[in-house]
């Protein structure tokens, strides 16, 4: 199975904006992330014919994209808040969840 490395992480302060990157490697991605202390939760899923699936809580303010053309997923973080803070994945529903990447949202 390729590598499904995550890129763009980093910290930001409260109401900036972040762009996480990760290949498309199944007709169905996830991004995920786990908070510290608590369970892993979804984020968004994204099918290749573009259908899409926010949580509600990031609803509004998460927009995920795809470049077809370099088979990358892009999920556009804006107006972020200290509570998104987590670790963040990204992988098909049901694939291994890798090492993630870090984001850190301070007030």
């Amino acid at each position: 199975q390729a590598q499904l490395a995550e890129s763009g992480g980093g910290s930001v302060q409260a109401g900036g904006s972040l762009t996480l990157s990760c290949r498309f490697s199944a007709d169905m991605m996830g991004w995920y992330r786990q908070r510290a202390g608590m369970g892993p939760e979804w984020v968004v899923f994204i099918e290749r014919d573009g259908i899409t699936t926010y949580s509600d809580s990031v609803k509004g303010r998460f927009t995920v994209s795809v470049d077809s053309a370099k088979n990358l997923i892009f999920l556009q973080m804006n107006s972020l808040r200290p509570d998104d803070t987590a670790v963040y994945y990204c992988h098909p529903p049901g694939g291994d969840w890798g090492q993630g990447i870090q984001v850190t949202v301070s007030s």
